[in-house]
């Protein structure tokens, strides 16, 4: 099974429910010079004679070519014409805001078509009018095969912004060969075999979920108190040498190599890894749940390319190669049955199709406002030294 800030965590509400909307409260930027109106920070679409689009994404996403496999990208270049510039160069929802805001902020280029980011993030990005809304006539795969727990977030309830790319949860991986099974989040933050040989995620909302659990409360409903408390906690696991770094996707060499012994993990970057010793697991307290959406920012120029590409990845038959791929959650009604074609093996796949039983167990960061969220995330930070 793959965070709650890089992935904004969502409540089970009774089975498939619990992909559903999330509960993320819209909160504005403290900076208001830097929002902009979408219908005015806008650039020519030269999609129709420059066939080509700039996508970024997260590492360990996408399905490469391998012999006579050829990719799902590969595929879509094919039929379309349209070459794609992709690169894995998000880590981190704040690092990457770190690299486009200053653009985007100010009506500028990010030099990119596409990116897929977490809901909070892409709530926020909305919400300050930096991103494109999306031909509804160019994406009708969207609209007609997103699958209904994801169909309609309060951020962007009919989905005119943004389209998920890729759902998932978080907990714990291990190296089966060189630590015996990690079975808490409590354990990762304690054992004296782990001590320093652990690493938490840099993103707030993923570990500090973690924490409030663990410190005796509801990631969904919190007090001051029991945040204050998990922070105690989190300080003072650092403070013991327990945790070796705060990371991004970057994790995963680090737990193969050894460097690290466990760590917070997302389960496809486990599932991607190719290494047979390295083992995810949903931690006794529970699991957390995400979706990272594609958006199309301000001053695209090959909008209706990137729409293309979305549609493309809305098709059942792609939906389930690429989740045969990277084992993530697949947001496309039909990808299922798709599966029996592509892999029987993953039609079952909790990590993939998850039951109902596995969402009963997922939880959800409870909603901040904005002067909260920067008290919150200045907490953490002073923690993380971020």
């Amino acid at each position: 099974m793959a965070g709650l800030d890089r992935r904004t965590v969502l409540k089970g509400v009774g089975g498939a429910a619990a992909l559903g909307v999330s509960g993320f409260a819209l909160t504005r930027f403290d900076t208001p010079d830097r929002e902009q109106d979408p219908t005015e920070c806008t650039a020519k679409d030269v999609s129709e004679t420059d066939k080509r689009l700039v996508f970024s994404n997260w590492p360990e996403y996408i399905d490469e070519d391998d012999g006579d496999y050829v990719s799902t990208l590969t595929q879509f270049e094919k039929d379309t014409g349209i070459q794609v510039q992709y690169t894995a160069d998000i880590n981190d929802n704040n690092e990457f805001f770190a690299k486009v805001s200053n653009q985007l902020g100010s009506c500028s280029s990010s030099k990119r078509d596409l990116f897929a980011l977490t809901d909070w993030m892409a709530a926020r990005m909305i919400q300050v009018g930096w991103i494109q809304p999306l031909d509804a006539a160019k994406v009708p795969n969207l609209h007609a095969n997103i699958i209904d727990s994801l169909k309609a977030p309060e951020w962007d309830p009919k989905r005119e912004f943004s389209a998920p790319w890729q759902s998932g949860l978080t907990g714990i991986a291990y190296n089966k060969a060189k630590v015996g099974e990690v079975k808490s989040f409590e354990e990762l933050l304690t054992r004296k075999d782990l001590k320093g040989r652990i690493s938490l995620l840099t993103e707030m909302r993923d570990t500090m979920g973690f924490l409030v659990m663990i410190a005796g409360g509801d990631p969904e409903k919190f007090t001051d108190t029991q945040w204050q408390n998990a922070i105690d906690l989190l300080k003072k696991a650092r403070s013991d040498g327990q945790v070796r770094s705060f990371t991004g996707n970057e994790y995963v060499q680090d737990l193969a190599s050894g460097n690290i012994l466990a760590c917070e993990a997302w389960s496809g970057d486990i599932a991607n890894a190719g290494d047979e010793n390295l083992v995810w697991i949903p931690p006794e307290e529970g699991i957390m749940i995400w979706a990272d959406n594609m958006l199309v920012p301000n001053l695209a120029t090959h909008q209706a390319n990137a729409e293309q590409l979305i549609n493309y990845y809305y098709e059942p038959e792609v939906a389930a190669k690429l989740a045969d791929y990277n084992s993530y959650i697949c947001p496309v009604k039909g990808a299922q049955q798709a599966m029996e074609k592509v892999n029987p093996d993953n039609v079952d796949n909790e990590l993939i199709f998850p039951s109902d039983k596995t969402l009963a167990l997922t939880h959800q960061f409870m909603a901040l406002d904005e002067a909260t969220m920067r008290t919150y995330e200045g907490d953490f930070a002073d923690v993380t030294g971020a």
